[in-house]
């Protein structure tokens, strides 16, 4: 999720894990723990390979098998140079292992991905049932961080973080719900096609959870639908689009495509360039028929792939104007196409 929804969601933890007379620090201090995980980004600036820096982002500084070492070594810091966590030195630890644990968790919910578990040998787990920033979750949440600063110790900052964090986390569970509408649907107009059992992903569209975008791969290309859940209950339509699926198969034994393939599942879209480049897209960020990620992984010179080592990123494609300004026509009526 965005750094805004990170910072109040740390913010509201901690301050509801810490004594009344603590809830401003905690407030501060867990906006700043709240967005910790993120400063994986630094170090992987310097890396050179585009497909390492997205692949190795969300991993290490994400794991809960590597958070909880991490709080209770802020904790012991703090613990001797801090007076609050001097004082309530339990509560303080609740209120550091949360605002750490919270970020990954709900980073898990949106597409990108999220390595749990590293460094076991399991896959990013992505429920992708939100998109990365939405104000139906941050908006109970920040302004029940608002509140709680304004009133401090009084007994009424505590209700409006609970508030807060009960309706934001009531909105999670309504996007997994909403997911399950539109699984539904995809499953039943997939049915009368035979292609229930093909592999799929569905996700949000930008800001919402009314609107979702379903992507089915076959074995030429993929598919991908759009589903309102305000609009009309008419059964769901797809689309085919075209992958280069062999020039896919032909360098699949490339680093840099078992990588991605490991990390999005397979959901790629392969297309040759004008200069016979291999360009591959993560199709569960962004829509037809641009993408946010794309890297050039191989190139044809007289009939025959080589590798692109490192491999190219290429400017994201998606338009998020037109997105955005086609998203009232999505949520109310018939998909934009």
């Amino acid at each position: 999720m965005d750094s805004l929804t990170q910072i109040a969601l740390g913010s509201t933890v901690a301050a509801l894990a810490v004594p009344a007379s603590h809830r401003r620090a905690a407030l501060l201090a867990g906006a700043l723990l709240g967005t910790l995980p993120d400063l994986d980004t630094l170090p992987l600036m310097l890396v050179d390979n585009p497909v390492t820096r997205m692949t190795w982002h969300r991993a290490p500084s994400h794991s809960l098998l590597v958070l909880p070492f991490a709080g209770w070594s802020i904790w012991a810091l703090l613990r001797r140079r801090w007076l609050p966590v001097k004082q309530a030195p339990q509560r303080w630890m609740w209120a550091i292992q949360l605002a750490l644990s919270t970020h990954p968790l709900l980073d898990s919910f949106t597409a990108y991905g999220t390595q749990l578990l590293w460094p076991l040998p399991v896959g990013p787990m992505s429920l992708s049932s939100m998109f990365i920033v939405d104000p139906g979750y941050t908006a109970p949440l920040l302004l029940g961080v608002l509140l709680a600063a304004w009133v401090g110790a009084r007994r009424a900052g505590a209700a409006c973080l609970l508030v807060g964090l009960l309706s934001s986390s009531g909105y999670l569970g309504w996007s997994l719900l909403a997911k399950g509408m539109v699984e539904r649907d995809a499953v039943a107009a997939l049915s009368v096609t035979g292609r229930h059992h093909a592999p799929r992903f569905s996700v949000p569209m930008p800001l919402t959870t009314l609107s979702w975008r379903v992507v089915v791969m076959t074995p030429d290309g993929y598919l991908v639908g759009e589903r309102s859940l305000l609009a009309g209950r008419e059964p769901m339509r797809f689309r085919a689009h075209a992958s280069d699926t062999g020039a896919l198969a032909a360098v699949r034994h490339l680093p840099a495509v078992e990588r991605l393939t490991w990390f999005n599942g397979g959901y790629m879209r392969a297309r040759v360039d004008d200069d016979r480049r291999l360009v591959l897209s993560d199709l569960r960020m962004g829509h037809e028929p641009g993408y946010l990620f794309n890297f050039v992984v191989a190139e044809r010179t007289g009939g025959r792939w080589g590798e692109v080592s490192p491999p190219q990123q290429l400017p994201s494609e998606m338009d998020l104007r037109s997105t955005l300004s086609g998203l009232r026509t999505r949520i109310w009526g018939k998909p934009v196409r």
